[in-house]
């Protein structure tokens, strides 16, 4: 059921012993809107603690720093930045698929598959959401609260450069910076700080380019093996992911992930003239206008011949 800005805030006001839900592959749109909302309604002196199918990555540590544990048998479960049930992740998806209350969501292929979904398509981040929400139950911002948001605001928008920022954005995020968000050290960590294992993955996916449709689209891959050689874990792919659309000409840049059980993910990034979305739509998945991913059995090398053969296809 499709529900409005107030009811959703007015739901998340009238509950307590909320569990919050975030997607698999942990990214900061999803950890920032989940733990922004946990520490927000902790502070109207409600329970609530967050929960990921996957290990969160060393670099958004500071966005739960000082949260502590809470256990308590939840009441209310609510999700953030999450399109559809399998995005939860197995586990998850099994243990809570059929039991999220209230689902936030900015995605334009949201499956609104949630008991009451508020989902805003035009937003450039989920945490743009949570925001405004916490704004209306009339919690402070503290500077806790901020650093979430705006590494969301941040991370979703590519650093405020992606076609899906907005005024409000610009506004939110100075909002942010006048609540004490930390915006340069965020900025630097998300976007220009690398370890050496970053590095040479990066070399080893540039190894793997592959340039088709007439120079207009581009396409790398990464493994298991890759990630392991290089002592990285899957928040390393937040840079790779853009590295094909960076290359003068390309409209389509696509990065293809090994995964489990014999599956391949794929993420697309696209120019003004491409629906990314309406790509990964073709093969079960879903996201933005630029930005969108979906997950084909097969190997990688399988899953590149694939989507090479689909655009080329639909590019000719």
């Amino acid at each position: 059921m499709k529900i409005d800005f107030n009811e959703a805030a007015e739901l998340l006001k009238g509950m307590d012993n909320i569990l919050i839900l975030t997607h698999r592959n942990p990214d900061g749109d999803t950890l920032g809107s989940g733990f922004a909302l946990l520490r927000a309604l902790r502070n109207m002196g409600k329970r609530a603690r967050l929960i990921n199918a996957d290990p969160i990555p060393g670099k958004y540590a500071y966005l739960y720093e000082g949260t502590g544990e809470d256990d308590f048998t939840e009441d209310f479960v609510v999700s953030v930045d999450v399109a559809e049930r399998k995005l939860l992740g197995d586990s998850l998806g099994e243990k809570y698929g059929d039991r999220v209350d209230l689902a936030i969501d900015h995605h334009e292929t949201s499956r609104y598959f949630a008991k009451k979904t508020y989902c805003e398509s035009d937003s450039a981040s989920c945490c743009e959401i949570i925001y405004l929400l916490i704004k209306a139950m009339g919690i402070p911002v503290t500077k806790e609260i901020a650093d979430c948001i705006y590494t969301g605001c941040s991370t979703d928008t590519g650093c405020f450069k992606y076609s899906n920022v907005t005024p409000r954005t610009h506004r939110i995020a100075a909002e942010l910076i006048e609540a004490g968000a930390d915006h340069s050290r965020i900025n630097v960590r998300m976007f220009d700080t690398k370890s050496m294992g970053d590095f040479m993955l990066q070399k080893m996916c540039l190894d793997t380019l592959e340039i088709f449709a007439g120079g207009k689209a581009a396409m790398i891959s990464v493994t298991k093996s890759m990630l392991s050689q290089c002592d990285v874990d899957k928040s390393a792919l937040d840079a790779i992911k853009p590295l094909t659309r960076q290359i003068d000409g390309v409209e389509i840049g696509i990065t293809v992930k090994e995964e489990n059980d014999g599956k391949a993910g794929i993420s697309v990034r696209t120019g003004e003239s491409v629906d990314a979305a309406a790509i990964c739509a073709h093969f079960g998945g879903g996201g933005h206008v630029r930005a969108a991913g979906c997950e084909v059995k097969g190997t990688v090398e399988e899953a590149r011949e694939m989507i090479k053969k689909y655009i080329t296809e639909v590019r000719s």
